[in-house]
């Protein structure tokens, strides 16, 4: 029996380590490659197809609808908000993704985007480099001891941060409805709700998942109970903060600063308002990046198909 395998979308240079996964799997496997914007091109591509990789294209339930033959889609990546999990489970299609390959590289990201920022790195370094020597350029700087970090989310990557963030001497506070807060407790972390949350940090990081419940979770509302000074980082997903808000709020003073590698248009145009702010961190959706991790997260979701379509249960399965 052969499988028509299509790659919806990547943004990687070649597709060896999809390639190599197939071939070694003993199965009978056409791949196309296809670079789809619109839910059209997907179902032109993808129709017959017994199984999709799926990066960033619109996997919606007309996409779906459409499938006459597809078994299993993979994602790369942990989220699967490009996917209508609810159609694909009506239409018996098994969807996987990787929730394990880029934990050290967001956490690592993270922390570095609360080093640099709480030590004015970029700003310190700009001036020196303008012929500004004056360490005054940087202030306020403040130390870490008594000031609130909370996290919102305490899956795999979040609780990797707590541990490389614990020994720099924050009081931690953490909101996730799925954990006890014996889970929490045991990193040293004290479990609050999401408004306790909010009022308590001084340094906001946020690593829930993009559902329905948490798109622009930080809003206008949810902004004005935050204190005021606060630092936001987001490593998640653009849309669980509103735009607007995150500039009103630098406007104002309410965010003293901000850190994102996620935002909500991706990628940010060159006139951004967003960019006017030199208080405002932002990287381009980077910090799942390792040579090592890159490599990880293909391999695996390839092998989420080969799996499936060998009537192997793969081992990350969503539906």
């Amino acid at each position: 029996m052969s499988f028509k395998i299509v790659v919806t979308d990547y943004e990687f240079e070649k597709l060896d380590f999809e390639e190599t996964v197939f071939e070694e799997s003993g199965l009978d496997i056409e791949f196309i490659k296809v670079n789809c914007k619109t839910e059209d091109e997907v179902i032109e591509a993808a129709k017959d197809a017994d199984a999709l990789l799926n990066q960033y294209a619109p996997i919606s339930r007309r996409v779906i609808e459409s499938l006459t033959n597809c078994k299993v889609i993979s994602r790369y990546g942990v989220g699967v908000d490009t996917i209508d999990i609810t159609a694909a489970k009506e239409k018996n299609i098994t969807v996987c993704n990787v929730p394990d390959y880029g934990i050290e590289e967001v956490s690592n990201h993270t922390l570095a985007l609360l080093m640099s920022w709480s030590r004015k790195i970029v700003e310190l370094n700009n001036a020196v480099k303008s012929g500004t020597w004056d360490f005054s350029i940087g202030s306020p700087i403040y130390r870490f001891e008594n000031r609130v970090f909370a996290i919102l989310g305490f899956g795999k990557i979040p609780r990797r941060v707590i541990e490389k963030v614990a020994p720099l001497g924050f009081k931690l506070v953490g909101y996730d409805p799925f954990v006890s807060k014996e889970e929490m407790a045991k990193y040293g972390v004290e479990k609050v709700e999401l408004s306790e949350a909010l009022a308590l940090a001084d340094i906001l990081s946020i690593h829930v998942p993009l559902v329905e419940s948490t798109h622009h979770l930080i809003n206008t509302n949810s902004l004005a109970t935050l204190k005021d000074g606060v630092f936001i980082i987001n490593t998640a997903r653009g849309p669980i903060v509103e735009t607007n808000a995150i500039i009103e709020g630098l406007k104002s003073g309410k965010i003293a600063g901000a850190a994102l590698d996620v935002v909500e248009e991706e990628p940010l145009s060159l006139g951004h308002e967003l960019l006017s702010f030199d208080n405002v961190y932002i990287t381009p959706h980077s910090a799942f990046y390792s040579q090592e991790a890159v490599k990880e997260l293909r391999s695996k979701a390839a092998k989420n198909i080969v799996d499936k379509l060998a009537g192997i249960a793969p081992p990350y399965v969503i539906v």
